[in-house]
């Protein structure tokens, strides 16, 4: 179920928060499981055992480390172990396993072995996301920096809360713990808080993103032949504003979504685009998941502690697997190891630094045409069809417009892709999104009354007269 669908929006939702007030505080997690499991099988069907399993296998270990990592601290170690490669082994099969046989397959045909071996697994729906929650949780608990969820019940609503089930943000379990396990302070005040938020978001995803995707698309389904310099940047330039506007907006609406319901998301953008470096950009862009693997894969692996080369190779390592994390396609591949390289000549050079740095704009622009051309890669459904819009972006021949991409740049469009594109030019302090939730400030409050005032009514409209248009990230 998509945040924008009408069902969502004008069934499920209100319904979920008139039982939420309705019911006993005390009967929340039961709660937050049964709607959970409606919202996931709504799109999962049978594979929530999947799911299940996973809630079960991890709560359980956990408990158990819990009491071992005092008592039986070697017998710890290889319980961790084994549930974190348990977790991956799951997610490297359903995700992974039909891609591996593919290229298996494709070599022993190009040895001359001919073969018709495939494998075909529909993949499950937020695996990668409640994969990674799973792999946190047992991970923290060991550690000691959190302990296990008293009940199955605790943890599955944790795993289970709908507003991130899907597509992120990855939530840990100590951010949570406390709205989890406590009293809410006042529905009708979340509510009050979370409301303009969730608004907010679908103003990004329905107004912006979805009307700029037209464009994106139309653009990448031309032959490689078509493209020129002109066509190259308008269809990436527009894949850059809806690929932020589709999941920034997703988060806007998971962390109003979370506050109705009580709990206090943290946030996972601060103006990306505004970035003076790679390296900045990914302090800035899908934070949560930035963050996890440096806690849990790059600190592991020895971060920056012994020396440059490993360093590298660890900047490498994570780059290479944050790619194949987003998908079992070469593109991915290329697109992480494209800005695992970005990240490394920018430690050798020392130009990695952000905060108050010279020349702000022209690094700035550098940095937002590199992150430009990563996009092209990520969006291209081949590596052949990526090189081909890269050559085109970096080659200044060619202004032609093709007519299939003329009759998508409609008023209309052009409106809000121009609107999209401004975030490019704003500050990088001062996110609205926050604003929207923390701020007391005269511009916060017009921004809150602008989001359910203006922008609501807005994208309710446009949600209704709009076809179905699934969140970029539901596919990872």
């Amino acid at each position: 179920m998509v945040f924008s669908d009408p069902v969502f929006l004008y069934a499920f939702l209100p319904a979920c928060l008139v039982l939420y007030w309705a019911g006993a505080w005390r009967a929340r997690n039961l709660y937050l499981v049964l709607i959970g499991t409606v919202f996931y099988m709504w799109g999962g069907s049978a594979l929530v055992l999947l799911l299940a399993a996973s809630i079960i296998l991890n709560h359980t270990s956990a408990t158990v480390l819990a009491r071992w990592r005092t008592e039986r601290a070697d017998a710890g170690r290889w319980l961790v172990r084994g549930t974190v490669t348990a977790n991956v082994g799951a997610l490297a099969v359903w995700k992974y396993g039909g891609f591996a046989v593919d290229q298996v397959a494709g070599i022993l045909d190009q040895l001359g072995f001919r073969t018709s071996v495939s494998l075909e697994l529909a993949l499950p729906i937020a695996i990668s996301f409640y994969t990674f929650q799973c792999i946190s949780y047992v991970v923290d608990v060991w550690r000691g920096t959190a302990e296990p969820a008293p009940r199955l019940l605790d943890f599955a609503a944790y795993i289970l809360l709908f507003p991130h089930l899907i597509a992120g943000p990855i939530v840990r379990y100590a951010d949570i713990e406390g709205d989890l396990l406590s009293k809410p302070s006042s529905r009708i005040d979340d509510f009050v808080a979370g409301a303009p938020r969730f608004f907010w978001g679908l103003g990004k995803k329905v107004l912006v993103a979805d009307q700029v995707a037209a464009i994106a698309n139309a653009v990448f389904q031309l032959p490689d032949n078509r493209l020129n310099f002109a066509v190259a940047w308008i269809g990436v330039l527009a894949y850059a504003v809806q690929i932020y506007f589709d999941f920034s907006g997703y988060s806007d609406m998971a962390i109003g979504l979370a506050r109705m319901f009580g709990f206090h998301f943290p946030e996972n953008f601060n103006r990306p685009y505004s970035s003076v470096s790679v390296t900045d950009f990914w302090r800035r862009w899908h934070i949560s998941l930035s963050s996890w693997f440096r806690d849990y894969v790059y600190i592991p692996l020895g971060g920056n502690r012994r020396g440059n080369t490993r360093t590298y190779a660890n900047l490498a390592a994570v780059f290479l697997l944050t790619g194949i994390w987003h998908g079992a396609n070469w593109t991915f591949f290329a697109w992480g190891c494209f800005h695992g390289t970005c990240l490394i000549v920018e430690r050798l050079t020392g130009m990695g630094v952000h905060g108050r740095v010279r020349h702000m704009w022209l690094r700035r622009t550098v940095t937002f045409v590199l992150v430009c051309i990563g996009w092209a890669l990520f969006r291209a459904t081949t590596i052949t069809q990526g090189a081909h819009m890269i050559g085109a972006m970096l080659t200044p021949s060619g202004f032609s417009i093709p007519a299939s991409v003329e009759e998508v740049l409609t008023t209309q469009r052009l409106i809000w892709f121009a609107i999209g594109l401004s975030i490019v030019a704003l500050p990088a302090t001062g996110q609205l999104g926050r604003r929207v939730s923390f701020g007391v400030d005269r511009i916060s409050t017009t921004v809150r009354i602008a989001a359910v005032g203006v922008v609501a009514p807005m994208a309710a409209v446009y949600a209704l007269s709009s076809s179905f248009s699934p969140f970029l990230y539901f596919q990872f």
